[in-house]
């Protein structure tokens, strides 16, 4: 996949005083489509100094260095963009939530579980009034895949992973079904069974127990009853 200059929608910079932490956060970054690593740091207080004069969007930051916490680091800027934590300490989980951190890390981490960090941090800006996103980057294999919300017909689990049915073909990626509901619009999206989303504006029929989506016949999951109603009224509307 090539990598567009207009896709780089997230300006981000990356702080570790680990040189091969940093390593791994470049690799992963570099296939990553949207994201833009403008710079990484091996001494916080040269970050610090960075930031003031270069915002971004997006923080990868360690917790445990040395002469200041990633957490304190935090504390220290007037503007806080969006954080993604990177450790190898699940004790510091706590208390990185508590500053409204985006996600957090535990090193060692696979491209799929930094891709999963970066779609959140891209639908975050779009909920804060940045680029409207509609779209959502798909790891499969050892590429991402850019994947318009206006393609997708539904969307079947099984197990960890998830086949996305497109207008003309289906594609399999490893992620749970609450981690792609924070990120799909919930205004064209909704999940009418414990094992399958659909997109609304797709739907042809309605009948007692199931859905049509061009051909495909979805089953309704009795717990999701309220969500049919919302399809009903969404579509009379």
């Amino acid at each position: 996949m090539s990598h567009l200059t207009e896709e780089k929608l997230l300006t981000a910079i990356a702080i570790d005083d680990e040189p091969k932490a940093l390593d791994v956060i470049k690799l992963h970054a570099a296939k990553v489509p949207f994201i833009d690593l403008k710079a990484c740091f091996t001494d916080a207080f040269q970050a610090i100094l960075y930031l003031q004069n270069n915002p971004v969007d997006l923080i990868f930051l360690d917790i445990k260095m040395p002469d200041i916490t990633g957490i304190e680091l935090v504390h220290c800027l007037q503007k806080v963009p969006m954080i993604i934590f990177t450790t190898a300490y699940t004790e510091y989980a706590v208390q990185g939530f508590e500053l409204d951190a985006l996600d957090y890390l535990l090193k060692p981490f696979p491209l799929p579980r930094f891709l999963k960090a970066c779609n959140k941090a891209l639908t975050q800006k779009q909920a804060n009034g940045g680029d409207k996103r509609d779209f959502v980057f798909l790891k499969t294999g050892y590429e991402e895949e850019k994947v318009f919300f206006n393609d997708i017909l539904y969307i079947e689990a099984e197990g960890n992973y998830l086949t996305f049915v497109l207008q003309d073909c289906k594609i399999l990626t490893r992620q749970s079904m609450i981690d792609i509901l924070q990120i799909l619009p919930d205004n064209q999206f909704i999940r009418i069974h414990r094992s399958f989303i659909i997109a609304i504006h797709q739907v042809t029929k309605i009948a007692r127990q199931s859905l049509s989506i061009q051909g495909y016949e979805i089953p309704f999951g009795v717990s999701f009853e309220e969500n049919i109603q919302k399809i009903r009224e969404k579509l009379k509307g």
